[in-house]
């Protein structure tokens, strides 16, 4: 039977895996150890019932064995209990000797070489399942609820053969919803964090009833053309994690690939109120990255609507001989800095034009003008004189986050919202972003 995965058992497991790497190292041979791995509730709602429910427990390593500058790396999924693990893992060392043998040197292999300890759990309060269950299905009654909640501890941790020892643990939540009010019309909202609070999920359900009962009015549709809009924080998210695709990434600023290429030379700018930092403190991710870095506690990538900074990973940073500063080329912790307008005065100050609550399939259709193309998705109304009005059927726009960002935004708001990414695949993820909403005045739209 395999081991519980506690945060103890899951750091035990790592100690003495790096310990028996150590001992069983040849004498030419270097190692670097990852381990990833969770303890997470899953649980599917529809109609505002439990339709799936389960549990995923899983570790898994992953070990770059080198000797010199040649190297090969290989994963292992494991169960946390040594006795059961060894001869897979054995098997794993062998095979990636032999591999590694007949490889050439490797240009751009760099790794940490000046050995640094590390310990944190970044610990919350979590909700049972069948708390968070009882709260959603209480909050939400009377609507046509759809959505996951997933809720645990995710594990990172870092080892090498110079003796560094690198643990992470967090804990989190994140629920992901959405309300259908029939004919195509709905409310997507998003409730996470690290401390679950049932008074907190009541007042985001309370807004999204909120917004139930304003889309069930007759639909307005609107011409396209230039509007004054206000993005939410969810809506903002999608445009911003599509730019950190390569936005930040120092290879593609000397490739010259930056959709913010034009920032980065400085030939435009955005909003002296744009500050954009990845905040390494404060997320949910690591700081140190997978080849043993020690991560700054702040990256500032935009500042003041100037180009600041890029993300170094390892490998990239090796070859432009930069510092490193980033387990990933994407921002993992990022964060718009706040504004001055108070989020209950944004409808005001918007006046009349578009509330936007979500926005999907957003691409570049100029990429060197890092201009977007995208829909509006879910909860988007027609406002007039600061009031909801009707809901707005789907509409596309197109236009450069230099003006989104640059000379037409308004205004930030003062609160921002914690957005994790919903992303599951071969294991949680662990980034997120802290974003305010925004008013645009003259966004463009073209259907």
């Amino acid at each position: 039977m395999a081991p519980e995965l506690t945060p103890q058992a899951v750091e035990k497991y790592f100690r003495e895996l790096a310990d028996l790497l150590e001992a069983e190292r040849e004498p030419d041979e270097q190692f670097l150890l990852n381990l990833q791995g969770e303890e997470t509730d899953f649980v599917r709602f529809n109609s505002n019932r439990v339709r799936q429910a389960g549990n995923v427990r899983q570790l898994d390593v992953e070990i770059d064995l080198l000797s010199g500058r040649q190297h090969a790396s290989g994963r292992l999924n494991v169960s946390g209990d040594l006795r059961i693990d060894w001869d897979a893992l054995n098997q794993l060392l062998n095979q990636l000797r032999t591999t590694r043998d007949a490889l050439g040197d490797d240009p751009h292999l760099h790794y940490n070489t000046d050995p640094f300890d590390s310990h944190k759990h970044r610990a919350g309060e979590l909700p049972t399942p069948e708390q968070a269950v009882k709260d959603i299905i209480e909050t939400g009654e009377g609507l046509d609820l759809v959505g996951i909640l997933a809720s645990g501890t995710v594990y990172r941790a870092f080892a090498n053969h110079l003796g560094q020892r690198n643990w992470h643990a967090a804990d989190s939540f994140n629920f992901d919803w959405s309300c259908f009010g029939g004919a195509e019309k709905a409310v997507k909202a998003r409730y996470a964090g690290a401390h679950w609070r049932a008074d907190e999920l009541r007042e985001c359900m309370q807004q999204v009833k909120k917004l139930m009962t304003q889309i069930q009015r007759p639909v307005r549709r609107v011409r396209p053309g230039s509007y004054r809009v206000y993005l939410s924080p969810a809506a903002l998210y999608e445009l911003l994690t599509m730019l950190g695709g390569d936005g930040f990434d120092l290879k593609a600023h000397r490739c010259r690939t930056t959709p913010l290429l034009k920032l980065v030379l400085g030939e435009r700018r955005l909003s002296p109120t744009v500050t954009l930092t990845e905040n390494n403190q404060r997320g949910f991710a690591p700081d140190f990255s997978g080849e043993g870095f020690a991560k700054p506690e702040r990256v500032t990538l935009i500042e003041h609507g100037e180009f600041a900074g890029s993300l170094n990973t390892a490998r990239h940073a090796c070859e432009y001989q930069q510092p490193v500063n980033a387990g990933s080329p994407h921002p993992q912790n990022l964060e718009l800095a706040a504004g001055q307008l108070p989020q209950n005065q944004a409808l005001n100050v918007l006046g009349t034009g578009l509330f936007i609550g979500n926005l999907w399939y957003c691409n570049y259709s100029d990429r060197m003008d890092c201009r977007v193309t995208g829909l509006t998705r879910f909860a988007t109304f027609w406002v007039e004189d600061g009031t909801i009005v009707a809901p707005v059927p789907v509409m596309r726009f197109d236009d450069s986050l230099y003006r989104i960002l640059g000379d037409n935004l308004i205004a930030l708001t003062r609160e921002r919202e914690l957005v994790m990414d919903a992303g599951s695949y071969l294991c949680r993820s662990t980034a997120s972003a802290r974003l305010p909403g925004a008013i645009v005045d003259d966004f463009r739209f073209t259907l």
